[in-house]
């Protein structure tokens, strides 16, 4: 258990560190570095408080970029939201997937109704960043970690087919 519990912490902390990234985490287009974590629930369970906590923890020091109390609810809503998704995903093509839609659609939603900014547009802009992170940062990483084999004894429960995709037990 303490373990589960120290694992999620990392993670949160792992995902306040790109606090750094400020200026382009935030907004109707944004790129926001600590979503190339989003795919980690995949390979285990407690990245999904892990990355909900540390979403919370981002929107509050970062003010929310400017949408106050609606980021940090909405948006780490959707995160929580996204993670169990990609946690239930059979496939690491697939897992990928959930947080590209999930926050395309509810933080879009709640951007343009703040900026005015068409709703479409907005969820274009944000699906748009969220592919790229999690597409072109993400899966990569996990590639990277999954052969480095640096996780083994957290990602006991999976397996990889014959086709190299990471599919669950």
């Amino acid at each position: 258990m303490i373990h589960k519990i120290t694992l999620s912490a990392v993670i949160a902390a792992l995902y306040v560190t790109t606090f750094v990234f400020l200026p382009i985490s935030f907004g109707p287009i944004q790129f926001r570095v600590a979503e190339a974590m989003a795919l980690l629930p995949f390979f285990m369970p407690e990245a999904i408080f892990g990355l909900f906590a540390g979403c919370i923890l981002s929107n509050l020091i970062g003010g929310g970029g400017g949408f106050g109390i609606i980021d940090v609810v909405f948006g780490s809503s959707a995160t929580l939201v996204a993670a169990w998704l990609t946690y239930k995903s059979p496939n690491i093509w697939i897992a990928a997937i959930p947080p590209v839609l999930v926050n395309a659609i509810v933080v879009g939603y709640y951007v343009a109704a703040i900026t005015e900014i068409p709703v479409l547009l907005t969820m274009l802009y944000i699906g748009a960043s969220q592919f790229v992170v999690c597409f072109a940062i993400g899966i990569p990483l996990s590639l990277i970690l999954h052969r480095s084999r640096v996780f083994d004894t957290i990602l006991l429960s999976k397996k990889e087919n014959e086709a190299g995709i990471w599919v669950k037990k």
